[in-house]
């Protein structure tokens, strides 16, 4: 029952700050000077026009019924003018894009596979990498293979993301053309394929988080080995491999995985650098755009979704605690 409690508390706080940061977002972009309807007006645009602009994107109605209707289509769904002209938004319609003519959801949920891929698997890498790395310079600490662990990873984070992902291009892509350097391909299409295009992202991602993981991993490692049951479990005589993974690995995930959630859940949001170094049009070149054009509703949705990804990965971490520390969930 207390498992349960957990969980349901963990729920009802994202509910809240999802709640809150929507009224913040909403706010924010809605209360900025740029007008939806005056873009979309066309020329010339008579005040009239306009009037008319304003009334069919619901843009005429008081700031607090806007966002009460944008919270009713996420439920129900909404439509937007009315006659023959009425455009359809379905549940869970997060606006509608005038410029794009499209449903803001629509959008997300086409440019949503490729910002996964890219976040997924590179995230995989670096936590299997950095975590591995980070622990076998603790356990050789002083070392050949520790001193060249942290400097690889002093390197890793000090290199700006884009610069090694174009150096990365140059190498691998150009220069010995070993992969593709761009250009996405669906999983369901050709995974194989898919692949492929994916193997430059995810090791450039991997790569520079990596490095953060590595020396987070070493610290906290170090520090639990020098712990006393750490000498207990030594002094029964159990091998090293199971003192380190089972007595001493555990205790160092955890704040290695709030680290993870908060990183994956960034990523998950829009890796905005490697879409567009890589050419491949996930949610951050679909939020990049909508900034060029101003288009409010798919920056208001990209934007929510993103907060979303954060909270529903902080969520999992907190699940996660539950699973290394039985203590957090009681």
């Amino acid at each position: 029952m207390s498992a349960l409690r957990y969980v349901a508390l963990r729920l009802l706080g994202m509910v809240g700050t999802l709640l809150v940061i929507s009224v913040l977002t909403y706010a924010v972009f809605y209360l900025l000077p740029a007008d939806p309807a005056q873009l979309s007006c066309g020329r010339p645009c008579t005040p009239q026009r306009l009037a008319e602009a304003s009334a069919f994107m619901g843009y005429d109605k008081p700031w607090a019924r806007q966002y009460l209707d944008f919270l009713g289509g996420i439920v129900a769904g909404r439509h937007f003018g009315s006659g023959l002209a009425a455009v359809e938004c379905a549940a869970p319609c997060f606006g509608y894009s005038f410029r794009l003519n499209e449903p803001v959801t629509q959008l997300i949920v086409e440019r949503a596979p490729v910002t996964f891929s890219i976040a997924l698997g590179a995230a995989a890498l670096w936590l299997v990498v950095g975590v591995g790395a980070g622990v076998l310079a603790a356990v050789r600490r002083g070392t050949a293979v520790d001193r060249t662990a942290m400097l690889l990873s002093t390197v890793g984070v000090s290199a700006p993301s884009y610069l090694v992902a174009l150096l990365g291009i140059l190498l691998f892509g150009f220069t010995l053309d070993m992969v593709p350097v761009g250009g996405y391909v669906p999983l369901t299409e050709d995974p194989v394929r898919w692949a492929w295009h994916l193997v430059l992202p995810w090791s450039v991602l991997a790569l520079l988080s990596a490095a953060v993981y590595a020396r987070l991993t070493r610290g906290q490692m170090l520090e639990v080995l020098g712990e006393d049951y750490i000498r207990t479990a030594r002094a029964k005589g159990l091998r090293e491999r199971r003192v380190i993974g089972r007595h001493g690995l555990r205790n160092v995930l955890i704040p290695v995985v709030t680290v993870f959630g908060l990183d994956l859940g960034t990523l998950l949001g829009g890796a905005v650098i490697s879409e567009k170094v890589f050419s491949m049009q996930g949610l951050g070149a679909l939020l990049l755009d909508a900034v060029g054009t101003v288009d409010l509703p798919l920056i208001v949705g990209v934007t929510l979704c993103s907060a979303f990804l954060v909270i529903f990965a902080n969520f999992l971490v907190d699940l996660a605690y539950g699973v290394l520390d039985p203590r957090v969930s009681r």
